[in-house]
């Protein structure tokens, strides 16, 4: 329990998965709820364990009319928002070819168009009250993609480029940027929150459909607690700590150190030819 006045948190995404795990952790730690989901029903567990401490808004991050009217009535019951979490999204796996332009742009829209709805909406408030945590979920796909990933990665990508100019913007304003980067956790990402391509064509079957298969492999078996994972996101919250980026699991630790590794040789491969390029 912090010994600080309860935060309010603000969390995109919480009907299941690792929104509800950090949901489930806001409220073990003692501070207030602003939990969404477009199901709204699928939350009454929350209320029903913090009756006092929560409230619940049914929200679609990709409709920027309704985030806006949502955050203005969450950032009234309290009269603050101290943490807002950008949770909501889903993964599209397919190779580019096999995804319809509809499903590609639908998962833009909900991972990288609903994140940017949030933020917009809520920097208004944060900027008034000169304090606010800003914490956006992103993924290992952001950091090296996958055969398979292109929307998603992408999406997520953007994300990240997306909170680091965010972060540059608003550094002397009281407010936080941090990015989660979170590798394979035990959620239903796999299962429920997982559309796949319209179409399979043979000539992906050893690249995306491979990434495909291992997926389907892994799950219920990913390393990552999604309780763990959350908890120490209360916990960074609650020390006052904003590390620009927060790894989360063993894998994406590694993931970072191999990614930094190869572009170190890349870079001492094709210096010459860099340099070359300026007068």
């Amino acid at each position: 329990m912090s010994t600080t006045a309860p935060r309010v948190w603000f969390i995109t995404g919480c009907s299941t998965g690792f929104g509800r795990a950090l949901a489930e952790q806001v409220l073990q730690a003692g501070d207030r709820l602003i939990a969404t989901a477009r199901h709204p029903e699928t939350l009454a567990p929350l209320s029903a364990a913090g009756p006092d401490r929560v409230r619940t808004f049914a929200l679609d991050v990709t409709d920027a009319a309704t985030v806006a009217s949502v955050v203005a009535e969450a950032g009234a019951v309290w009269d603050r928002l101290d943490v807002v979490v950008n949770n909501a999204g889903y993964g599209l796996i397919g190779a580019v070819e096999e995804c319809t332009s509809d499903q590609i742009r639908r998962c833009l829209e909900t991972n990288f168009h609903g994140p940017l709805n949030v933020l917009r909406a809520v920097l208004p408030r944060l900027r008034a009250q000169k304090s606010g945590h800003l914490i956006n979920i992103s993924a290992a796909a952001a950091i090296a993609n996958y055969a398979g990933f292109g929307a998603y990665g992408a999406a997520k990508a953007a994300l990240e480029a997306l909170s680091d100019s965010v972060r540059a913007e608003v550094a002397l304003l009281g407010i936080k940027v941090t990015l989660v980067q979170p590798g394979p956790f035990r959620t239903d990402f796999i299962g429920r929150s997982l559309e796949r391509a319209s179409t399979t064509l043979p000539d992906y079957a050893r690249t995306a459909g491979k990434f495909a298969a291992f997926l389907r492999s892994i799950d219920g078996q990913q390393p990552g607690d999604p309780l763990r994972a959350a908890a120490a996101i209360v916990k960074l919250v609650h020390d006052g700590k904003a590390p620009a980026r927060l790894p989360l699991g063993k894998y994406v630790t590694r993931k970072i150190r191999d990614r930094a590794a190869t572009m170190l040789r890349e870079v001492d491969e094709w210096e010459a030819v860099a340099v070359a390029a300026d007068y």
